[in-house]
C-alpha cells in the first residue's frame, strides 16, 4: 500500500495531466479543421449594351430649408452727434422709418438714418449723445426676407453648369407650389456646395421650414444616349469602350451633353445601335455581398465592389 501512495498514485497523476495538457494544446494549435482559404471566385463579366436613342430630362429635387436673409450694417452717412434713438433692440421696422436722428455739425441740421427696408433692428451700438463719423456702424438690419438653401453633393455641381434663374418649391403643409427666383449655386470656404434661391415677398413663410426644390435644368429629345455607367468622365468629354467587332474592346473619346444622371447624351463619338461596354472600367454591377469561409465554422462577407 506504500509503494502505492508513494511511488503508483503520483506517477498516474503526472501521466494524467500530461495527457489533458498535451490534449489542450492540440485543441489551440493544431485543430483539425480544415483552414484551407477560400479564394473567392469572381468572374468579371463584359455586358455590353447597344447605344439607343431618346429623352434626356435633367432634373433635380433637392431637399432644403426655408432661413432668413443675413443681416447687413446700417452705417452712418454724415459726421455728428446722435441726439436720439427711436428704435429698441429686436424691434420690426418698416420700409422708411426713422431709426436715429443724427445732428450734423457742418453744416448743422438734424438727420434722420432711415430704415432701407423692413425688417428687425439688431445690435444697436449707439446711444443718444455719441459722436459719430461717416461710416461708423449704428445697428445691423435683419430684412424681413426669406431664401431656401439646399445642400448638394459637389459631384451634382457637373448637372447645375447651366442652372436656371428659378426653382420650384414646394412645403408640405405649407402654401401651393410657388418659383423662387436669384438660383445660384454657392460653395463655403470648407468646400460645402449649396443652392440658394429668394423666396418672393407675398409667400407666407417661416425660418426652420422643410422645403423641397424642383430645379429644372433642361432637356434634350430623340438623341443618341448610354447608360452613366458606361462612361469614364461625365462633363463635357468622357470615355467609353466600344466593341470592335472581332473580340476586342476599343477605347474612344465621345462629347458628352444633357445627363440625368442615369442616361447621357452622346453628343459624338458614337453612332446608334453600336455595343458599348455597360461599365466603364472601376464600375461594376449591383451584386450580392461576396462571402468566405473564415475557417472557424463561420463566414465573412464583403460588400460588392471590384474594380478592374
Amino acid at each position: 500500500m506504500v509503494v502505492w501512495r508513494r511511488w503508483i498514485f503520483p506517477i498516474l497523476m503526472v501521466v494524467v495531466f500530461g495527457l489533458i495538457a498535451a490534449a489542450l494544446v492540440k485543441v489551440a494549435f493544431f485543430s483539425d479543421e480544415s483552414e484551407a482559404a477560400v479564394q473567392p471566385s469572381v468572374e468579371v463579366s463584359e455586358t455590353m449594351v447597344p447605344v439607343s436613342r431618346g429623352d434626356v430630362v435633367n432634373s433635380l429635387s433637392l431637399s432644403g430649408t426655408i432661413a432668413r436673409d443675413e443681416a447687413f450694417p446700417l452705417r452712418s452717412q454724415t459726421d455728428g452727434t446722435v441726439t436720439a434713438v427711436h428704435v429698441g433692440e429686436g424691434q420690426p421696422v418698416g420700409a422708411g422709418q426713422p431709426l436715429f436722428t443724427i445732428r450734423q455739425s457742418d453744416p448743422q441740421r438734424d438727420v434722420d438714418v432711415l430704415a432701407p427696408e423692413a425688417g428687425d433692428v439688431t445690435q444697436i451700438a449707439v446711444v443718444a449723445g455719441q459722436p459719430v463719423s461717416i461710416g461708423s456702424e449704428l445697428a445691423q438690419l435683419v430684412p424681413a426676407r426669406y431664401h431656401v438653401m439646399s445642400t448638394v453633393e459637389p459631384v451634382q455641381l457637373y448637372r447645375l453648369l447651366n442652372t436656371p434663374s428659378e426653382a420650384s418649391v414646394s412645403i408640405q403643409g405649407g402654401p401651393a407650389p410657388f418659383l423662387c427666383t436669384g438660383l445660384k449655386v454657392e460653395v463655403a470656404e470648407d468646400g460645402t456646395t449649396s443652392v440658394r434661391c429668394s423666396v418672393p415677398t407675398d409667400q407666407v413663410v417661416f425660418a426652420g421650414l422643410q422645403a423641397q426644390l424642383d430645379i429644372a435644368v433642361g432637356s434634350a429629345t430623340d438623341v443618341v444616349i448610354v447608360p452613366t455607367t458606361a462612361v469614364q468622365g461625365g462633363s463635357g468629354t468622357g470615355t467609353v469602350w466600344v466593341d470592335a467587332g472581332d473580340g476586342s474592346l476599343e477605347e474612344r473619346e465621345v462629347q458628352l451633353g444633357m445627363t440625368d444622371g442615369t442616361m447621357v447624351e452622346v453628343a459624338g463619338g458614337l453612332e446608334e445601335g453600336e455595343l458599348v461596354r455597360e461599365f466603364a472600367p472601376g464600375l461594376t454591377a449591383p451584386s450580392e455581398p461576396v462571402c468566405y469561409d473564415d475557417g472557424m465554422g463561420g463566414e465573412f462577407c464583403e460588400e460588392p465592389g471590384w474594380t478592374w
